[in-house]
């Protein structure tokens, strides 16, 4: 399976015994703009076959002041193995929201030493769009185990970032949209980004209408300077859109790359990290 999959390939492919399929949608407030659980929208329709994965609870370390940081391996394994997911198991994930979500699962799955995930090109849009089948059963999986091995580089803390501000062979990948990046809008308390940082807003990575990620080619222009350089560092708010950035820079074969897990939510809250503002858009 490869690590993006087609609205066409799931679809040949839904009922195969070892194959979970994840809905990782998170839903948000439009009075308050706050993020909540995306599970009401699975009830009312998914794709057959698919369980609803809580990022907001079950996959967050509910002890971290910091929100959506990594749960431990425990809490992880538990989590999966709700849902079904255990060793031997191909996932694939998708969510309603440009595919930060699902690829924040996929992350997350590949950080726990789990490989065979995908993320859904497209995801609940492209799905509906193409008027194919929905659900609003709930599969019933048999029990399982998932065997969580941490590899440790796939999410990092902000010393790591401070250190890489200075290094000329890491590239920092700021996924928020351009006018956070430059502190025109002040989103997690204070104005600006990390220093050395680049602009690459995940929701500038898909198509506004099939939310499909853009074509190879034009992917590889967007990401030239990440992969040109020996490693990247992504992060966004809580580490969600960078993991959208992170998960095309592995696919488009950049090895070392890294999610800052707390990311701006963590960074503004200590006054002793420093900021910048302004910039130049790299398409201009």
């Amino acid at each position: 399976m490869e690590q993006l999959v087609s609205t066409e390939w799931l679809a040949a492919h839904l009922g195969e015994p070892d194959l979970r399929i994840v809905d990782a949608t998170v839903d948000f407030d439009p009075v308050t703009g706050r993020a909540r659980s995306g599970r009401s929208k699975w009830e009312e329709g998914h794709i057959p076959g698919s369980n609803h994965a809580d990022l907001l609870a079950a996959l967050s370390d509910p002890e971290s002041p910091v929100p959506l940081t990594m749960p431990s391996a425990e809490r992880f394994s538990a989590a999966m193995e709700r849902l079904g997911v255990g060793d031997g198991h191909r996932v694939v994930l998708y969510d309603g929201r440009q595919s930060m979500w699902a690829a924040r699962v996929w992350w997350m799955l590949r950080a726990f030493g789990f490989d065979q995930a995908a993320v859904l090109d497209g995801g609940w849009t492209a799905w509906t769009q193409e008027n194919r089948s929905v659900s609003t059963e709930a599969p019933g999986h048999p029990p399982t185990t998932f065997t969580a091995r941490l590899r440790p580089g796939l999410m990092v803390g902000k010393d790591r970032v401070r250190a890489a501000i200075d290094e000329e062979t890491t590239c920092i990948v700021d996924a928020l949209t351009w006018r956070e990046y430059t502190g025109e809008v002040a989103s997690y308390g204070r104005a600006g980004h990390i220093p050395s940082a680049i602009n690459i807003p995940a929701h500038k990575i898909v198509d506004p209408d099939t939310q499909r990620f853009l074509a190879t080619e034009v992917l590889r222009e967007i990401f030239a300077e990440p992969l040109s350089a020996n490693s990247a560092i992504t992060y966004c708010g809580g580490g969600v859109a960078a993991s959208s950035d992170a998960f095309v820079l592995h696919l488009l074969g950049l090895d070392d790359v890294s999610v800052y897990d707390g990311s701006m939510f963590e960074w503004c809250a200590d006054l002793e990290l420093p900021l910048m503002t302004g910039g130049q858009p790299a398409d201009a």
